[in-house]
């Protein structure tokens, strides 16, 4: 990761914590304030550390979530869709409550928007007239992370 990527980054997440990685929060916030790219950077640079650990997919998964939608914000509608399949299928091997997330919940998103995108036949953006996206926070004292 390039110094000013990693400055970014920092920046970022430094004002999260309640027990977690504050990437991981910060990720969320990110996320729910539809900055989808810098939701993306924040949380694969915690993937980046912890690729060879049991929740290495769970990350991926929500990094490509995010950037399904960085596709959707810029009309890339078959991208967008080919990640929220691709995010879907890593969530989805993964408990119903992960790292203190609701799985249920974040598919059920992914679901919503890439059902959108197939009715539109990839030629109509549901960003148009949908409201954005938010993922529900994760649960602070469900999990203890050992960073």
């Amino acid at each position: 990761m390039s110094l000013d990527k990693k400055t970014r980054v920092n920046e970022l997440a430094q004002h999260f914590g309640q027990g977690r990685d504050a990437r991981y929060w910060g990720y969320f916030a990110c996320f729910n304030e539809q900055r989808f790219y810098e939701a993306h950077d924040v949380l694969e640079s915690l993937w980046l550390e912890r690729r060879k650990c049991a929740e290495a997919n769970f990350y991926k998964g929500l990094i490509q979530l995010a950037g399904a939608f960085v596709h959707m914000q810029k009309g890339r509608l078959r991208p967008a869709a080919a990640l929220l399949e691709r995010a879907t299928f890593y969530l989805q091997q993964y408990p119903e409550e992960t790292e203190g997330l609701s799985l249920p919940e974040v598919l059920a998103l992914a679901a919503q928007w890439l059902n959108d995108l197939r009715d539109g036949a990839y030629a109509v953006n549901p960003w148009g007239w949908r409201s954005p996206p938010r993922l529900p926070w994760p649960r602070p004292d469900s999990h203890t992370d050992a960073t």
